[in-house]
């Protein structure tokens, strides 16, 4: 079979057919009905463009920047969990980015050190949960920063939602003899996977090396999982705090309220990523790209705007540009690039999105991803959520009354 796959769609198709079934379902993931995951993707079909028949067709450029960092392209790579689709992963997709001009975003729950994947991108921001005590979380940033990483993205939503109707993935908490057996029947049955692992003489790495603190162990996945889910919730003075020790942009990851937006701007951050967490949060949350208009409405003029969520085609990127977004991040496609073909499978991936972005610009009449706006777009009637706007009567008696 030819190793170059033509869609995200077929990316997916092959990383079904190759990965165990527990580690495919992880990929999936979502929450409760799958509402939100769904909603993700369907938002983006119900926009359109409005093309032009006529205009420029010379070189188009899709260079942007994302928190001073240049990119080829407004496409970057959303930082995820631990990634057992692949040997070589997060150093693979490291690899992949910068081969295609763009920049990583690395979890905190990745199964690689920081050190080795900025090593393979030098673009590359770390993701951080608030996650233990002050002093830890401090740790951990040092640790990033002495790494060399060029910026920080702060997540903090979750609301834990672990019943999925079409049934959780069951993932050891490590491997050893025992889940080895257990799970065998699973990777016996998907020899592709289970060779590459077996040449590369590793086994899926069930850790978060980047959680360790002080020179410890590298704690396992679930382990570190729990602490975050005991962990208090952070309150807006601990993004402000966030910010000021980091001495650096900062991106929010997981805004969909206007007045969340506006708390993000005041504490600090320099973007905001509109994200629900890929609908593996509180489902019911909207498509992230439904709120999108109304928060680049807000303080688009103040901070960057990212999307996070729902993207499958450079179409979509067009699209998410067009309403607002600086670029975009992308989780599920990349990974599904990974367990496909490695490191060329995300590069392919890239060049997916690329050559659509391209194909969109080209109908649009557009000369550069700088030149889009709503004009480009079909939005229908009722498509956006403004989340976190006061109601008229609120806004009405603000003005009035001002503090």
């Amino acid at each position: 079979m030819n190793a170059w796959f033509e869609t995200v769609a077929e990316a997916q198709r092959r990383a079904k057919k190759r990965l165990p079934k527990s580690v495919y379902g992880a990929l999936i993931a979502g929450s409760e009905r799958g509402q939100t995951i769904e909603d993700n993707q369907t938002a983006f079909t119900e926009l359109g463009f409005a093309p032009h028949v006529a205009g420029p067709i010379g070189e188009r450029d899709q260079s942007t920047t994302v928190l001073g960092q240049q990119i080829s392209m407004p496409v970057l790579i959303s930082p995820t969990g631990v990634q057992a689709v692949h040997p070589d992963g997060e150093v693979a997709v490291a690899r992949a980015a910068a081969a295609r001009g763009t920049a990583m975003g690395l979890s905190s729950f990745a199964s690689k050190p920081i050190e080795e994947v900025i090593a393979a991108n030098p673009s590359t921001f770390f993701q951080l949960y608030w996650c233990g005590s002050k002093d830890e979380i401090s740790a951990r940033m040092a640790r990033a920063k002495a790494a060399g990483a060029v910026g920080l993205i702060l997540t903090l939503d979750w609301s834990f939602s672990h019943g999925r109707d079409w049934g959780s993935p069951v993932i050891p908490e490590s491997l050893n003899l025992r889940t080895m057996m257990k799970f065998a029947p699973q990777t016996m049955v998907k020899p592709r996977w289970l060779t590459t692992y077996v040449r590369s003489g590793k086994l899926p790495d069930l850790t978060a090396p980047n959680m360790a603190v002080g020179g410890a162990a590298a704690p396992g996945f679930f382990g570190a999982y729990g602490e975050w889910m005991g962990t208090p919730a952070p309150d807006w003075a601990d993004v402000a705090w966030i910010c000021e020790q980091w001495d650096g942009p900062v991106m929010l990851k997981g805004v969909m309220r206007v007045d969340d937006a506006h708390r993000a701007v005041d504490a600090g951050v320099a973007a905001i990523s509109v994200s629900n967490h890929g609908g593996n949060n509180l489902d019911g949350t909207p498509a992230a790209i439904r709120a999108l208009p109304v928060l680049a409405d807000a303080v688009g003029s103040e901070i960057e705007i990212l999307l996070d969520g729902g993207i499958r085609r450079g179409s979509d990127v067009v699209k998410a540009v067009a309403l607002g977004a600086r670029a975009v991040m992308i989780g599920r496609a990349y990974l599904w690039g990974l367990a496909a073909n490695g490191q060329a499978g995300v590069e392919n991936v890239l060049d997916i999105l690329r050559g659509g972005i391209d194909s969109a610009l080209l109908g649009l009449r557009k000369t550069s991803i700088a030149e889009l706006d709503r004009s480009d777009i079909v939005v229908p009637a009722g498509f956006e959520r403004a989340l976190g706007v006061p109601a008229a009567a609120d806004r009405d008696a603000a003005v009035s009354n001002p503090a």
